[in-house]
């Protein structure tokens, strides 16, 4: 009877994991998660130059009894300089990271074409007049023929996802078709008759994103700010509150436990919310304002559900070592130490394993809960200021809460609560993992 019962309990986990797995190979996130992880090595750029402005630069701050404020100020431009070129056109690079990654998946064979087809498509939404406040001005004027940093932002970040998924699909499909090919023949370049090839699939798919632009524009809107009012700003709302911040994390550590990385599921839903609030703060602390959001991605690795690893295991590790007297334990900890301090913690997860492994499911799944309400409260109540750094995943604990906080030292005090109150929530459970492991290995003798 026993026996029914676990095949039928390890079969419905089969048919859980082949689930995941599909949904996880799924073209489109795919797609997403290649592409922000393209991209994320300039947000990290920004966010240096953010930090050496906000810490080495700021005239009210460390060094400002030993630089002049004329030469902080002037400085400062060279940072702000990188912002734009790399955070402020965050729409534009992420179509194209789209466009390509999802012509690669597609296997498609001329992936440059595509990117040819998707950035016009997403400049067109852009509105025909922008309304911005000259310097030294009290009047917002009008003003036409410019491309404002706000629209190709953060702020275009959905937009991005969408004209990069629709303008790929659809130009793929329509240069796929024999009847819309210009065949000049074997006597001209191959790059010329690739070009004419694909000329009237490219017409057809920018016009058409031009003319569903000017149809909402004859309305007096604009298809930037209706996407970002009900469609990025809903799903932020909900994805970067507490309550829905927290089920994605713990789904995703629970995905984890059975051997699919969160990154492959809840990853691409989550890592653009983060993002666009991650950005947004930065672009607040460049312009010397307070940070808007207390859940973006830096706030996901230093408080919530990365620091020292996935379901921050770091904490484990530590509970094993000061606690535990099991060897084969205490010998995977002091491998899995080095790796885990820069948050890699495949070992520990497979090793120990938690994998599969009911007693360490329980608090691998839940720590992200204590991590980051600590964190959350810590910043809400103004202990800590807001992550407003984008740092690597791979910055240890403590650094990571100095770096992504411009410098804030108590961010460490912060952390170091989160690791000691994780590695007492780790501990019940390590006991009862540590009692099955000895059962199972005295019953193998």
């Amino acid at each position: 009877m026993n026996e029914d019962k676990k095949q039928k309990r390890e079969a419905l986990m089969g048919k859980f994991v082949l689930t995941a797995q599909k949904v996880g190979n799924q073209i489109y996130l795919r797609t997403l998660r290649d592409s922000f992880a393209t991209i994320m090595p300039l947000f990290i750029l920004a966010g240096i130059a953010i930090l050496i402005n906000s810490v080495v630069l700021d005239p009210s701050g460390w060094f400002g009894n030993i630089i002049s404020e004329g030469t902080m100020t002037t400085w400062q431009n060279w940072g702000n300089i990188i912002t734009n070129s790399t955070l402020n056109i965050t729409g534009i690079i992420l179509v194209i990271a789209i466009g390509y990654f999802l012509a690669k998946n597609r296997e498609y064979d001329n992936p440059i074409g595509v990117v040819i087809a998707v950035v016009p498509a997403f400049l067109t939404l852009l509105p025909m007049m922008i309304e911005t406040t000259p310097v030294d001005a009290e009047t917002a004027v009008q003003i036409n023929g410019v491309i404002s940093y706000g629209n190709i932002g953060s702020k275009g970040v959905f937009a991005a996802i969408i004209t990069g998924l629709l303008a790929t699909e659809l130009y793929i499909r329509l240069t796929r078709s024999k009847k819309l090919k210009i065949n000049l023949g074997d006597s001209v370049p191959p790059a010329v008759g690739k070009s004419f090839n694909t000329m009237i699939p490219l017409v057809i798919v920018v016009a058409l994103f031009a003319f569903a632009s000017f149809l909402i524009q004859l309305t007096g809107n604009d298809f930037m700010a209706i996407i970002e009012r009900f469609i990025q700003e809903p799903l932020r709302g909900v994805g970067t509150s507490l309550v829905g911040y927290l089920f994605l994390v713990c789904l995703g550590n629970l995905l984890f436990s059975f051997g699919i990385h969160q990154s492959v599921i809840t990853g691409p839903i989550l890592d653009p919310l983060l993002m666009v609030n991650m950005n947004e703060n930065m672009d607040a602390a460049a312009a010397g304002q307070h940070a808007p959001h207390i859940i973006n991605s830096a706030f996901h690795q230093v408080y919530g559900a990365l620091m020292g690893g996935t379901g921050s295991t770091i904490a484990l590790i530590l509970a094993i070592l000061i606690f535990s007297r099991y060897r084969a334990y205490r010998d995977l900890s002091k491998l899995s130490l080095g790796p885990n301090i820069f948050n890699i913690n495949e070992p520990v997860i497979f090793g120990l394993p938690i994998v599969f492994n009911l007693p360490m499911i329980i608090p691998f799944v839940l720590s992200p809960i204590i991590g980051t309400v600590i964190g959350y409260l810590a910043t809400a109540a103004g202990f800590v200021n807001p992550c407003v750094v984008t740092i690597p995943w791979t910055t240890p604990p403590f650094l990571s809460g100095f770096l992504a906080t411009a410098g804030d030292w108590r961010a460490i005090i912060v952390q170091a609560i989160i690791i000691v109150a994780l590695v007492f929530f780790y501990l019940p459970f390590l006991k009862i993992s540590e009692r099955v492991a000895r059962a199972s290995a005295e019953q193998a003798l």
